[in-house]
């Protein structure tokens, strides 16, 4: 069976790189719009309803728009903006959330696919809140770096110039950062975090680093006891590896590769630290798992094909 696919949006990173993913399949049939229509909404109407799923890869309000031109209800949403990511009629494009997840998004139209930093905060920490250990009034501080193509195309000509930038810079100092409130609603927490980003010099790559004090766990733990209840949570998940604990192994002497992750679909989750304090790491590639790979992944639970279809 093939499925006919349109990107609404081919032109920015994020689309770019899910039609190079799905250049790859023999059971897709990319729906294209001529350069010059890009702008025509009779035309990008036609091929939305025409097509099985659509990805949306457009600022917020562009996408509610697109989503006021569907009136073909077999048409599948996935939103790669920010904008339905907590609205309760849409489902949250993350597969490995919780137990039900999956039968979510093969049942829904509308799937809003997960922010990198979110998804990265998210996977770390939701298994500590479902287990109790993690209370769900906890104020959480968390900060992470990427890559600079999390910026999209300005960004990226911005650091590839010849007066390019060779140091990290830290962004959303306000510290209103678009992601807090999916942070705050699929971890299960009642309290959004305080959270900062960076980016840095590099193309692509993330980490979010969130900081564990004991004193805000609902009982004495270990480091062990959190990489434990982080395996469990993940047992069978093919895109989730939780690191042993094992700072020699999960370093490279002493410094941690952001980059690790580039090029495939996989979230590392990795936990620090001692009783006293502790420092939970999860990364992936933003443009991948963060983003487009996380995109393709929603289709394919969604359509009821092999999970990895076109990520490996």
């Amino acid at each position: 069976m093939s499925y006919k696919v349109f990107v609404d949006g081919q032109e920015g990173t994020t689309g770019l790189r899910i039609n190079e993913y799905l250049a790859k399949r023999s059971d897709v049939i990319m729906l294209k719009i001529d350069s010059d229509k890009r702008k025509d909404v009779a035309e990008r109407k036609r091929l939305i309803n025409e097509s099985d799923v659509t990805f949306l890869c457009l600022p917020d309000d562009a996408a509610k728009e697109a989503v006021a031109l569907v009136d073909n209800p077999e048409t599948c949403i996935i939103d790669a903006s920010t904008a339905h990511r907590i609205n309760p009629a849409w489902t949250f494009g993350l597969p490995e959330l919780c137990p039900d997840q999956r039968d979510y998004i093969i049942g829904s139209k509308r799937i809003a696919n997960p922010g990198c930093h979110a998804s990265a905060f998210i996977l770390a920490l939701r298994p500590l809140v479902a287990s109790g250990l993690l209370p769900a009034a906890t104020q959480m501080a968390a900060n992470s770096i990427t890559g600079y193509s999390g910026g999209g195309k300005k960004m990226i000509e911005h650091y590839e110039s010849p007066e390019r930038i060779n140091a990290p810079r830290p962004y959303a100092l306000s510290l209103l950062h678009k992601h807090l409130p999916e942070m705050k609603a699929y971890t299960g927490l009642t309290v959004e975090p305080i959270f900062q980003p960076i980016v840095g010099p590099f193309l692509k790559g993330l980490a979010v680093s969130i900081y564990l004090p004991p004193q805000q766990l609902s009982r004495v733990t270990t480091p062990a006891e959190v990489q434990q209840i982080l395996a469990d949570y993940y047992t069978g998940e093919q895109f989730i590896r939780v690191m042993p604990l094992d700072l020699e192994a999960n370093t490279d002497g002493g410094f941690y590769d952001v980059e690790a992750c580039n090029d495939t679909n996989r979230v590392d989750i990795s936990v620090f630290g001692t009783p006293e304090r502790m420092l939970l790491i999860a990364r992936l590639d933003n443009l991948g798992k963060g983003a487009s790979g996380a995109a393709v992944q929603a289709m394919n639970v969604h359509l009821g094909v092999e999970e990895s279809l076109g990520l490996g």
